[in-house]
């Protein structure tokens, strides 16, 4: 059997069977009134002539592709692949899982492009992850009536049917980080923090600059300034050079890295070093020692983002929004004995 020519037309198809172009549309999209017979006379016809309609514009018209878009607003000057990070790599699964149970996929958008060229796809919805100040790819989004999901800082002046939001305290995550490190004694907390365009890493740092004032003790920050899995490593040597008796990082490092630096500066986690990072890579739990480690719960907040998501595209009413706690997980590099921190304190 030859192989359908991929040229063939709906007119072709009409001729063919010998009905009319609206006859064939019906039939194809499942739409008016047909006999039985008749559609499956053309759509047999179709499929023999190797017609396909495209997909794309047949959903369109239906008034939906069933397609998620999903975006990562951090380092929006620079083009990188966010799923290298481990938060970004379980968030991008944990979204996918949950649109595929509801009978959606998802689409991973660039972190820069060129004006408002993200508008362009066929998409129903979007999350938007760590959203810049006065973000335009929410405000281009919601202007062209596309659902978003994002925080609240990113929809404070553009709430309405069409947006809802998932969010954390950033600064009540850090200061709980904070208290932990004081409690086991720290007196020198130097903050890995990183120069990008969300403002999780903003909000978090000034969080940590009251909190130094509030306790009489000076701010330490170094900065990521380059997006990535190797961009952390410079700014851990820097905050080891700063002779601090506690780390804690902002941004997101490889447990197995952070502790080979803290090896290689001699120094030792926990009895002259507290260390905690910000981190869902599950090797911490399995370091030596055991790393702290900060958990923003992309399982979680994917899920919560995708459902709220659906519920707006659907057409349901729901909650505005949720507010999520970030986890502290206490491991044993930044836990101390209670004699210790006597010693210490």
């Amino acid at each position: 059997m030859s192989r359908p020519d991929p040229r063939v037309r709906l007119v072709d198809v009409a001729r063919a069977a010998g009905v009319s172009k609206t006859t064939v549309s019906d039939a194809l999209n499942g739409s008016g009134r047909l006999p039985d017979a008749t559609r499956d006379h053309v759509r047999e016809t179709a499929r023999l002539m190797g017609y396909r309609p495209n997909a794309t514009a047949r959903l369109l018209r239906a008034g939906h592709t069933r397609l998620l878009g999903l975006a990562a607003r951090e380092y929006v000057e620079t083009s990188w692949v966010y799923t290298d990070m481990a938060y970004f790599s379980q968030l991008v699964t944990a979204s996918t899982r949950t649109a595929l149970a509801h009978g959606y996929g998802v689409v991973l958008l660039p972190t820069t492009s060129p004006g408002d060229h993200w508008v362009n796809m066929p998409l129903d919805g979007v999350c938007v992850v760590d959203p810049v100040d006065g973000d335009p790819m929410v405000a281009d989004f919601l202007s062209a009536g596309v659902p978003v999901v994002s925080d609240r800082r990113a929809l404070a002046n553009l709430a309405g049917p069409l947006s809802r939001w998932v969010d954390f305290d950033y600064g009540a995550a850090t200061r709980t980080v904070l208290d932990h490190l004081k409690s086991q004694g720290a007196q020198r907390i130097v903050l890995v923090s990183a120069r990008s365009t969300a403002s999780y890493n903003a909000e978090s740092e000034h969080a940590y600059r009251d909190w130094c004032t509030e306790h009489h003790l000076d701010p330490m920050v170094t900065m990521v300034t380059i997006p990535g899995p190797d961009g952390v490593r410079l700014p851990v040597d820097e905050a080891l050079a700063m002779h601090p008796d506690a780390i804690f990082t902002l941004a997101e490092v490889s447990p197995l890295m952070l502790l080979d630096a803290v090896r290689r500066a001699g120094r030792t986690a926990p009895d002259d070093l507290l260390l905690v990072c910000t981190s869902e890579d599950p090797s911490a739990a399995y370091t030596d020692p055991p790393l702290s480690t900060l958990s923003y719960l992309p399982k979680e907040t994917s899920e919560a983002s995708v459902d709220l998501l659906i519920d707006i595209i659907e057409g349901r009413k729901g909650v505005p929004g949720k507010l999520f706690d970030a986890h502290l997980e206490v491991r044993a590099s930044s836990f101390r004995s209670a004699a210790r921190v006597d010693l210490l304190t």
